[in-house]
């Protein structure tokens, strides 16, 4: 995917096809087959079932004839990212030395595109590995504004994302994250602050001030993530770029009375937003 002996700088190339740079840099390290099946089994037990430990998970996998145990259940879900429900999915782990910001979203009333967005990361299990993906949403519309994936859990390729979609689509009024160390720390939060946007995070363990953002995860995962097994990390972005089209302008949602997010997000933009 990357070609070293190309014209194209390193950089470049890892621009022109969304992927973070430290993607390009990262030796990943070997994960043996049956570890890799049982984090695919276990991404899918947490999204069914987020309140479960690696007790239960561990109990969960033993009943379905899998012999683990719970020591080898929480090294994976550390791998993967992910937590019980109660303590918020740790693919952004919070840094202690990073500020806090106030949950804005509390009773406010989001009546129009641009108004709030909302990012988060997920774990996505390939044939060979795995990788991470962060989305930008639009919390009136759920329209998928912007996406990158890579295989590890660094700040830059939430970063791309985010400038991807300030890009397209201009700066929302509030950004709204959990208190994963991505999101705090001072590249991130300058950047929104250097566009004007009013930071948010939700309350520890407060999964639910992001609903639709894990809304979206499960909707990927159970219509594209896990009915294929991608071959690579092009495979994997070449086949999620589909989907999020598909996501976006052809898919319905109930919540908007059967409408896809690009038409009520358009329908909600200013006129001359649109012209321009």
């Amino acid at each position: 995917m990357i070609d070293r002996t190309h014209e194209l700088s390193v950089v470049r190339q890892c621009q022109v096809l969304h992927l973070a740079r430290s993607t390009a840099y990262y030796t990943p390290q070997p994960t043996a087959p049956e570890d890799l099946a049982l984090m695919r089994r276990i991404d899918e037990l947490h999204l069914e079932h987020p309140f479960a430990g690696s007790r239960m998970l561990r109990d969960m996998l033993r009943l379905e004839g899998r012999k683990i145990g719970r020591k080898h259940v929480s090294t994976l879900m550390k791998k993967m990212g992910i937590e019980a429900l109660y303590r918020k999915p740790n693919t952004s782990k919070r840094h202690a030395a990073h500020p806090i910001h106030p949950y804005l979203l509390r009773n406010l009333v989001i009546d129009r595109p641009n108004q709030v967005w909302a990012t988060d990361i997920t774990y996505i299990p390939m044939r060979r590995g795995f990788v991470y993906l962060v989305a930008v949403v639009d919390w009136f519309s759920r329209r998928v504004l912007s996406w990158r994936i890579s295989n590890t859990l660094t700040t830059d390729f939430c970063l791309d994302a985010v400038r991807d979609a300030i890009a397209r689509h201009g700066p929302p009024e509030i950004f709204n994250t959990d208190q994963g160390c991505q999101f705090t720390s001072s590249d991130f939060t300058q950047l929104l602050n250097d566009n004007g946007i009013q930071i948010s995070m939700d309350g520890k363990g407060a999964w639910r001030d992001n609903v639709f953002v894990e809304r979206l995860w499960k909707s990927v995962k159970y219509e594209e993530v896990y009915l294929k097994a991608y071959d690579s990390v092009s495979a994997a972005k070449a086949n999620l770029s589909t989907y999020f089209s598909f996501y976006n302008t052809r898919r319905p949602h109930q919540s908007l009375d059967g409408k896809t997010p690009d038409t009520i997000y358009f329908a909600g933009l200013p006129q001359e937003r649109i012209a321009a």
